[in-house]
């Protein structure tokens, strides 16, 4: 049963990394509401994220490879000159606002907010109100090479936000693009690139701490399965939302994002 929890644990973190729902809220909810994940500790459960997160950033460097890889190459050879090595500065520093923010204050609002049911409820049910106007009123006029570095530093501020269960970070970034005048589909490759440096540094500050590296040699398999089965989702839905945001909007995650929202204010009260 155990086995079966972490696998769907994995899934449920593939799914709503990438997609505009808040990975962050649905852990807490499926832990904390439903139940499933309740045979880990505190201390397991913080290093099992850890190996969700791997997998979900796993996915975003394998799906992204070669883009990635022009973005380096051209960026450290070419600087702001080449439009590959421009964007690799922007995204550095659209980086640093979420990450001041997240090194300093996430664990005192992680310990805040992760029992506050009810405000990630309201969360789900606004942002998805938001995402889908933001989508609905915004022209299309960028690519994501057109993104310039005010663009893209307004859109990692936004990234704070998601540091608060419910509003999610594909969610808040893809709505501040699409604002600033982000393609759709632009958008969401903007804010996928833009999270695996952000999701990179808050892994690696966790496994500068001794106790987690004790608690994943001795939890190893649970960590393994958690890295796999986010990354195989993650890799599965990086592409599905691509795919479908090329002749579709907002308007199912928003409503999905209400729907949970009742849910969870129902099954609380």
């Amino acid at each position: 049963m155990h086995t079966l929890e972490i696998v769907i644990l994995g899934i449920i973190q593939g799914i709503a990394e990438f997609l505009p729902i808040s990975s962050s809220a649905h852990l807490i909810i499926f832990r904390d509401i439903i139940g499933i994940g309740k045979f880990m500790s505190s201390n397991l459960e913080l290093t099992f994220d850890i190996s969700l997160h791997l997998g979900t950033l796993l996915a975003i460097f394998v799906f992204f490879f070669k883009e990635f890889l022009s973005m380096i190459t051209k960026g450290l050879t070419k600087g702001v000159k080449d439009k590959s090595g421009r964007l690799l500065w922007y995204l550095v520093a659209a980086t640093i606002p979420a990450g001041i923010v997240g090194v300093f204050f996430e664990d005192m609002i992680d310990e805040i907010l992760r029992k506050n049911y009810i405000l990630i409820a309201l969360a789900l049910l606004i942002m998805g109100v938001i995402i889908y106007l933001a989508d609905k009123y915004s022209k299309s006029k960028k690519d994501v090479f057109d993104i310039s570095l005010k663009d893209a530093i307004i859109i990692g501020c936004s990234q704070v936000f998601a540091l608060i269960p419910g509003f999610s970070r594909s969610g808040t970034t893809i709505a501040t693009a699409r604002v600033l005048g982000v393609k759709r589909d632009d958008a969401a490759k903007f804010s996928f690139y833009l999270s695996a440096p952000v999701v990179a540094g808050a892994v690696f500050i966790k496994l500068l701490k001794k106790e987690t590296w004790t608690l994943i040699f001795s939890n190893l398999g649970v960590f393994l399965i958690g890295i796999l089965s986010a990354f195989i989702t993650g890799l599965i839905c990086i592409k599905f939302l691509l795919k479908y945001l090329d002749n579709h909007d907002f308007k199912a995650f928003m409503i999905y994002r209400i729907m949970l929202a009742v849910l969870v204010i129902i099954m609380i009260l």
